[in-house]
């Protein structure tokens, strides 16, 4: 029911994926009405493996999580989560309101061991024709290095289960590369992640920028959630920019236009790549569970994806294979319950609890 548009993309988005994909059963969660009657308009209300579970409240996208949590405990995000929390369902997608997704998800289905905070990780593009997996991209606005290192290792999980590299590439975004750049979060983090990878733990590239991201330079690009929300959106808009950019001057006169016919199969390859629509769809890593989260302006085509990333995850075992993973990578810091640090000013032992 979340969303800007709600069911009327959700539903057309679910139905589409069923029609296509014969592996994947829905539950439609959310008011039973509304839902037939998007079925009905679709001509799918006797579709065999779409079944709707009615919820009574719905979480709107200016709610405040207190009212996602203690008022509406039968809102169809609530009930969507629980279908997970009891095995009914392997995997949940919403585009309701971030916050209220992450809270219910964080109280519903908890978090693993030695996780203090989920984090939303999702794919951009870059030009070796790769993914590039980016965390976190809103949960967490204010974060210490604990968390970034965390979000270091389930990233690694993560790629490690759906890529299948071993120790997937690691890299810190900062406002250059040296290590003497930035602010005490993200060094403290980059002596978490060089003992790591000293250890043998994790690949830690070092310190990246913005353009690394596009680059490929690593598979994975740590960083909070409020830079990682603002690059995310930036991205968005900029190649959403270079598409009405150039359909605007291949229309401009008879000559580009002619360009643009010959040229063709080149400029589907760009919408291709460029468009944000295909790489919709983030995981909120580090819980019991699977949630994805999708836009909340995301479009029937655009939802399609979400749905993709959500089954993929499901059929691939994801969620077991990163519990297996993160608990080869934090046996150390379960073990001592500490991460020491060495502070930069003035070389005193700083120590951090990491459980």
């Amino acid at each position: 029911m979340g969303g800007d548009h709600g069911p009327a993309v959700t539903v057309a988005a679910a139905v589409a994926f069923a029609n296509r994909e014969p592996d994947v059963e829905f539950l439609l969660v959310g008011s039973e009405s509304i839902i037939q009657a998007e079925l009905k308009k679709l001509h799918a209300s006797a579709h065999t493996r779409l079944k709707i579970i009615n919820a009574t409240e719905v979480v709107e996208m200016d709610d405040p999580i207190e009212v996602a949590l203690r008022r509406k405990k039968d809102s169809s995000m609530r009930v969507a989560i629980n279908q997970v929390k009891e095995g009914t369902a392997q995997a949940c997608v919403s585009a309701g309101n971030t916050g209220a997704l992450m809270a219910v998800s964080r109280y519903v289905l908890k978090t693993m061991q030695g996780v203090d905070r989920p984090a939303i990780c999702s794919i951009l593009p870059n030009q070796k024709n790769l993914p590039t997996y980016m965390l976190d991209l809103g949960a967490n606005v204010d974060c210490e290095p604990l968390h970034l290192h965390q979000f270091a290792i389930m990233g690694s999980a993560l790629v490690s289960a759906l890529e299948g590299k071993d120790k997937p590439s690691i890299g810190l975004l900062n406002v250059g590369e040296e290590d003497i750049k930035g602010n005490d979060v993200v060094k403290k983090t980059a002596q978490l992640l060089r003992a790591d990878h000293e250890r043998g733990l994790l690949n830690f590239y070092g310190n990246v920028e913005g353009n690394d991201i596009f680059e490929g330079t690593t598979d994975i690009v740590v960083c909070d959630g409020f830079v990682g929300n603002v690059t995310l959106k930036a991205a968005e808009g900029m190649g959403r920019f270079v598409k009405i950019t150039l359909t605007a001057a291949f229309k401009s006169n008879p000559l580009n236009m002619l360009g643009a016919i010959f040229a063709r199969g080149a400029l589907k390859s760009i919408s291709r790549t460029m468009n944000p629509s295909n790489y919709n769809g983030g995981s909120l890593l580090g819980l019991r569970g699977l949630v994805f989260k999708s836009h909340g302006s995301a479009d029937k085509y655009s939802y399609e994806w979400a749905i993709q990333r959500a089954f993929d995850a499901a059929k691939n075992d994801v969620l077991s294979r990163i519990a297996t993973s993160m608990a080869k990578l934090m046996p150390m810091a379960d073990a001592e319950a500490v991460a020491e640090v060495v502070a930069p000013d003035n070389n005193e032992l700083l120590v951090q609890k990491t459980a």
